[in-house]
């Protein structure tokens, strides 16, 4: 026995069965659609969330919630994050947008801002868009330097 003469079980397979070829077929004329309307038509789809008339539900429930136009999104990394790059020699002395990027953790169009989890043992000098206070006085304590990149 090999793969050339295996077959299916008798009975087993049966010919598709093929609507819409004629009424002598048993299933012409309606093709089992039945008779009108849109499901009976060809091209029907049905919109995403439709109810069959019935209100949706994503217009029964109420809006809410509110999104400010002028929020500025910032790209937090903690210093931990920052000392951990320098216990593992990605950096050295400096830090900037471009080692970030380089490093994947921002993209180049991210606003940056230090934030001040953890504990930072090294002296780095840090540029970035925004630090938060505590932040800026760890990094101060331990002999680094905190530069902004645009103070708005």
């Amino acid at each position: 026995m090999n793969l050339s003469n295996l077959k299916p079980a008798a009975g087993s397979v049966k010919n598709k069965f093929r609507k819409g070829r004629g009424e002598g077929s048993g299933n012409g004329l309606t093709a089992g659609r039945g008779h009108k309307g849109a499901k009976s038509r060809s091209g029907y789809s049905r919109k995403i969330g439709f109810e069959g008339g019935q209100m949706p539900l994503q217009r029964r429930l109420p809006k809410f919630g509110f999104k400010n136009i002028n929020r500025v999104e910032y790209k937090g990394i903690n210093l931990d994050t920052i000392q951990t790059l320098v216990d593992n020699n990605k950096i050295t002395d400096t830090l900037n947008k471009e080692t970030l990027v380089e490093l994947g953790l921002a993209h180049k169009n991210d606003l940056v801002k230090i934030l001040g989890r953890g504990e930072l043992t090294a002296a780095v000098t840090i540029t970035a868009d925004k630090f938060t206070q505590t932040a800026q006085e760890a990094i101060e304590k331990v002999g680094g330097k905190v530069e902004l990149i645009n103070a708005k």
